[in-house]
């Protein structure tokens, strides 16, 4: 009986050593672009029921969506869970998720990705999207949605993607590997980026609607029963960039599908000079906001929201902490970005 006592012992101990090590493994080795995988990775280190704002949608909701500024200028407490060309059936799987750990009071969806990418399987951005949720009949039942089955255990397990890592290794893996829960809940999932690139302000004459692929219809409009089986807000939207009449032909059979199901729709793209958007100064790229765009913008979204949504004002409440260490590390971040091109340009 003894030998046995010990050889359970022994076992147990074994599997809590695999446990240990795989979980420290996979903190250190696995992929950590600000492109998906942290935004997915960091809300789980969110305080429960905290956020009351989710942004989702595609990299316009993390280069284009301020949450230190939302934060700042309204109390909102928003994040920005969005992933490099997220698909609709990538947002439907996504929304699940973040409910289980948050009571969110509106969702705000930009509508980018499904004008601009036509097929049901993009492959290109996936593991931006697949690497940073945790295992989970969820995630499972999102697999399945974003790939054909011969390409399933090409991204699933995540180890799969990242066990050759070990001579790509930088200083922020390390950070990562080390970084406490309370560290990582102060990233909202915006990433400011500097780049000024010129545009010409896009025209387009597009009266008909149509060219919404039937997956993402589908994925819409299942989209849209969950927030209300929930009880949640959804607001649709399109952040600024260079449009097409493609797209905009997309956004009218949104601006339909949003009219019959009475839901907000709203295309900022009929309302740059509203928000005082630049061409000149104010774009990363052509797809893209630049931080200077990005606060336009979002001053121009957070009014929209604070006057049809009711919406608190977190400031000063201690378990929303973190927004405040979040609005000082960007403000941080930002500034030592501005000096440094300061630098540069005197240099």
């Amino acid at each position: 009986m003894k030998g046995n006592l010990l050889k359970g012992l022994r076992l147990l101990i074994l599997l809590i050593a695999i446990g240990v090590t795989y979980f420290f493994s996979d903190r250190l080795l696995s992929l950590k672009t600000l492109h998906g995988i942290c935004q997915a990775r960091d809300m789980y280190a969110q305080p429960e029921n905290t956020i009351d704002v989710v942004f989702m949608g595609s990299s316009h909701v993390h280069y284009n969506i301020n949450t230190a500024q939302m934060w700042e200028e309204y109390g909102i407490a928003s994040y920005d869970y969005s992933s490099a060309e997220q698909p609709l059936w990538v947002t439907y799987y996504y929304l699940q998720e973040i409910c289980k750990y948050q009571n969110p009071q509106l969702i705000v969806l930009d509508l980018y990705c499904p004008a601009r990418f036509k097929d049901d399987y993009q492959y290109y951005y996936l593991t931006d999207s697949l690497n940073g949720m945790k295992f989970s009949l969820n995630k499972v039942k999102m697999l399945n949605s974003c790939c054909e089955p011969q390409n399933l255990f090409d991204y699933f397990p995540s180890i799969v993607t990242y066990h050759s890592r070990y001579s790509e290794l930088e200083d922020e893996d390390f950070e990562y590997l080390l970084a406490s829960t309370e560290d990582r809940s102060s990233f909202k999932g915006y990433t400011p980026y500097f780049k000024v690139s010129p545009q010409k302000e896009p025209e387009w004459d597009c009266d008909a609607s149509g060219g919404l692929t039937a997956k993402s219809e589908e994925y819409l409009l299942k989209i849209i029963d969950y927030c209300r089986q929930e009880g949640m807000d959804l607001y649709l939207t399109v952040t600024p960039y260079l449009t097409s009449n493609e797209d905009e032909l997309v956004y009218n059979r949104i601006h339909e599908i949003a009219d019959e199901q009475g839901l907000n729709f709203d295309s900022s793209n009929y309302s740059y000079e509203e928000m005082g958007l630049n061409f000149k100064t104010d774009f990363n790229d052509d797809s893209h906001l630049n931080y200077f765009g990005s606060c336009k913008y979002t001053s121009y979204l957070a009014k929209n929201i604070k006057n049809s949504y009711d919406i608190p004002d977190r400031r000063g409440l201690d378990k929303w902490e973190s927004w405040d260490r979040h609005a000082a590390e960007v403000r941080t971040y930002v500034n030592r970005q501005l000096a440094s091109s300061k630098d540069k340009k005197t240099g």
